[in-house]
């Protein structure tokens, strides 16, 4: 696996259990509760362990390369639909200690949505709503290093690409995508179709995978010339997406119609889909385990998670969650 795909795979994921197949050692779950304001750890057969306050309503997170630290973009609103200032805060949790150990401001910028790292240099990117920008961030300094302006409506989810030159933001107002040149600035408004939101790189860095939520569809951007080439076909309502370790399938989860579905990225056509045993809510995060072969899915207002074997397009685990948690992003802790 590269590099560039291990530091991804650290993106929210939920692991039910597990990961024998892969040779990854998991010790347990890292669920973010985005109702509750706070990180929950679970063993691996999804029992809470502890759990940790954060400051309000976070809805998504990432883990440092060492493994030691977590950090969660506190956007302090439910849902992107709210209005309201929200917060302005990164918290810091310290996952052997379990428990948090700082936080970052970012200060006017409030309503921080997306993060992701910058693998060469060790940084951040945070998006943020209010105003709309992307911040690149110094966790070690915890200051803002740099601001830029996406010109699109309601920063979204970010993606940067393997050599930490360009990031994509999901405007999820604007029907577009921000491809951000981290070195100068310059910015490049890709027409994406109606809200997009999830997004994810091809293996090999040549393509970017953007969710189509209010429609039937994943965009599919190049990167080199930063253009749409094409639309592929999904389930209604993609909200957040992966690609299998070869390249051949994005995995997808259907907000709405509570589902999991998977598109043959080269014919554009819909290969397989599993629907998911709850009658409301809503599918929220969706993440493959490291082997590309089981897709992991959460219920954020039934408070439910999700295994699904793509090969058999079966369900093969689900657990309900402690309370009201509105679990959004989840990932494995890390082992030591």
């Amino acid at each position: 696996m590269t590099r560039a795909r291990l530091l991804r795979r650290w993106a929210p994921v939920l692991w039910i259990a597990a990961v024998a197949s892969s040779g990854v050692a998991a010790e347990g779950l890292l669920i973010l509760h985005k109702a509750d304001s706070s990180l929950g750890f679970y063993s691996a057969a999804g029992k809470l362990e502890k759990r940790v306050p954060v400051n309000q309503h976070p809805h998504e997170m990432v883990i440092s390369p060492d493994g030691r630290l977590a950090y969660t973009t506190d956007n302090g609103t439910m849902r992107i639909e709210q209005a309201g200032t929200g917060g302005n805060t990164v918290s810091i949790i310290d996952l052997e200690k379990r428990e948090k150990v700082g936080e970052i401001s970012t200060g006017d910028f409030r309503r921080p949505h997306g993060i992701a790292w910058i693998a060469r240099t060790g940084q951040l990117l945070v998006s943020t709503e209010l105003p709309d920008k992307l911040l690149l961030i110094d966790p070690r300094t915890r200051a803002i290093v740099k601001k830029f302006d996406t010109q699109g409506k309601t920063a979204h989810m970010v993606t940067v690409d393997a050599k930490g030159d360009w990031a994509f933001v999901s405007n999820s107002s604007s029907a577009n995508v921000s491809a951000i040149n981290l070195e100068t600035g310059d910015v490049t408004l890709i027409p994406t179709g109606p809200r997009p939101e999830g997004s994810v790189l091809s293996p090999d860095g040549k393509w970017l995978y953007v969710c189509q939520r209010d429609s039937s569809g994943i965009a599919m951007i190049d990167t080199a010339t930063r253009k749409l080439v094409r639309t592929l076909d999904s389930g209604k309502g993609p909200v957040r997406i992966d690609v299998t370790p070869d390249g051949r399938h994005v995995v997808y989860g259907l907000l709405d119609e509570r589902a999991v579905g998977w598109t043959d990225t080269r014919s554009g056509k819909v290969s397989g889909r599993v629907e998911l045993p709850a009658a409301l809510g809503q599918i929220v995060s969706l993440h493959l385990s490291h082997d590309g072969r089981t897709a992991y899915a959460a219920n954020e207002n039934m408070h439910r998670a999700y295994a699904i074997d793509l090969k058999a397009k079966r369900l093969k685990q689900e657990f309900q969650l402690e309370g009201v948690m509105g679990p959004d992003p989840v990932m494995e802790q890390p082992h030591h």
